[in-house]
């Protein structure tokens, strides 16, 4: 028999620390499934989260979390412990902290796609560091300008939100999709679009599934560390978080 599907509690809302769930499963490689998850499970570039399951009698460190069958979420034991029985109530506990710096690093790339407009073909977000790859065939004459923008964006302290179009009307506007190597997740109706700005203001509207900050000021101040040729046209550009 199917499990439902989990229900993603880091949609509704990403500053969700701890909230209980029930255990609806185990997979077949030692995972847990929740029937509802506050863990944001690894995808699109950004990791799993990690924290820890505690239960009556029990406790469990939580290394990562990934998308199993069904739509359900994992969650993936950092140690080899008894695990809590199907139908268990449990507290899910988030490493915040962690967290936090994946989602100060992620809005930071999607205005980092804002300053070099020119098409992602991959990406990657670390808890210090992440990283864009852009068609790009010649280096940027001068990347201290590009920093200087991007945290110019960064202390507009722009807000960040969301809304829902269909994949039909995704499939209409090509445009608002910037990367070549990841397309948005389609098929169930309805696409997740995460805008930066409002009205006049707005820098950014894209699809994605991640989790981010609230403004952008909360990122704090970042640096272009390190751009890398990788191929032919390729370049990788990598930023950190300052503080």
């Amino acid at each position: 028999m199917s499990l439902p599907a989990t229900r993603l509690l880091f949609r509704d809302d990403a500053y969700l620390r701890e909230a209980p769930a029930r255990v609806i499963g185990h997979t077949a490689e030692g995972g847990i499934q929740l029937d509802a998850s506050i863990f944001y499970a690894t995808s699109g570039g950004q990791p799993g989260d990690s924290g820890r399951l505690v239960w009556p009698g029990g406790q469990l460190a939580i290394a990562t979390a990934v998308k199993a069958d069904g739509g359900t979420i994992a969650l993936v034991a950092g140690e080899p412990l008894p695990m809590p029985p199907v139908g268990a109530e449990v507290m899910q506990v988030l490493d915040w902290e962690r967290r936090h710096r994946h989602m100060r690093v992620h809005t930071a790339l999607h205005l980092l796609s804002v300053v070099i407009p020119l098409p992602v073909t991959g990406g990657q977000i670390g808890a210090d560091r992440g990283r864009l790859d852009f068609d790009m065939p010649e280096p940027p004459q001068d990347v201290a300008a590009l920093n200087d923008a991007l945290n110019a964006l960064i202390d507009r302290d722009l807000p960040i939100s969301e809304e829902w179009i269909s994949d039909a009307e995704l499939q209409a506007n090509p445009g608002l999709v910037k990367t070549m190597s990841v397309m948005p997740p389609m098929g169930q109706g309805r696409v997740r679009l995460v805008r930066i700005g409002r009205g006049a203001s707005q820098v950014d509207l894209q699809p994605c599934g991640g989790t981010h900050v609230a403004r952008t000021g909360e990122i704090g101040r970042v640096e272009i560390s390190k751009i890398e040729k990788k191929g032919k046209q390729n370049r990788r550009v990598s930023l950190t978080l300052v503080d």
